[in-house]
């Protein structure tokens, strides 16, 4: 399960679980980019605090792990390049990637798609109002993608950092150790945090 993690929140945990579900998976990594390529401003956190914050969040669930190969590798998060990687670390596992139901319509715009979907099979997860229009994929892709429900959950990492950043509570969307956390090292507090 990709994403920015900037910071994690409960949503990302309950789309972990329900996947794990879904899928009957062995279990979720959680592995945050370094920089993704599909925004145009760096995360707002710094990588070393946001590994952190997915530390704390994912502790305590022995089939949650932290997968910090985007982290390792630095520039540009490309999933394709990813996949490779774990591939030849691990040549016998197989692989779900975890993404929202509404991401699924853009996965043919993502960078070396073909060769990603070789590797890989998509998870999509959806909640009711973002369901994956799976319809819409080349039959090639669409083969490789399964969709998955998950409850509706209005939570996102830009709304808890724009919060963050007024001053007003982020508890009970985020677990609370992160949301300690986030308090200790003084992040988001700025103004222009929740604009990343």
């Amino acid at each position: 399960m990709g994403g920015t993690f900037d910071p994690i929140h409960l949503g990302h945990l309950l789309a972990a679980e329900r996947a794990l579900e879904a899928a009957g998976l062995d279990e979720v990594r959680f592995m945050p980019a370094h920089r993704p390529p599909h925004k145009a401003a760096p995360p707002a956190a710094p990588p070393e605090h946001r590994r952190a914050m997915v530390e704390l969040a994912i502790a305590g669930n022995d089939r949650f792990r932290l997968e910090p190969i985007e982290l390792d590798r630095g520039g540009l998060s490309y999933a394709a390049d990813t996949a490779a990687l774990l591939a030849a670390r691990e040549p016998d596992a197989d692989w779900y990637w975890i993404i929202g139901g509404d991401m699924a319509q853009y996965l043919p715009k993502w960078n070396r798609i073909r060769e990603l979907a070789e590797r890989v099979r998509f998870l999509a997860m959806t909640r009711p109002g973002y369901p994956a229009d799976l319809g819409r994929l080349p039959e090639w892709l669409r083969d490789r993608v399964t969709a998955a429900d998950m409850p509706a959950l209005d939570i996102s990492s830009t709304a808890i950092r724009r919060r963050l950043a007024e001053g007003r509570s982020v508890r009970y969307v985020v677990p609370e150790a992160v949301e300690r956390y986030i308090r200790e090292k003084g992040l988001y507090r700025h103004a222009d945090a929740h604009d990343a």
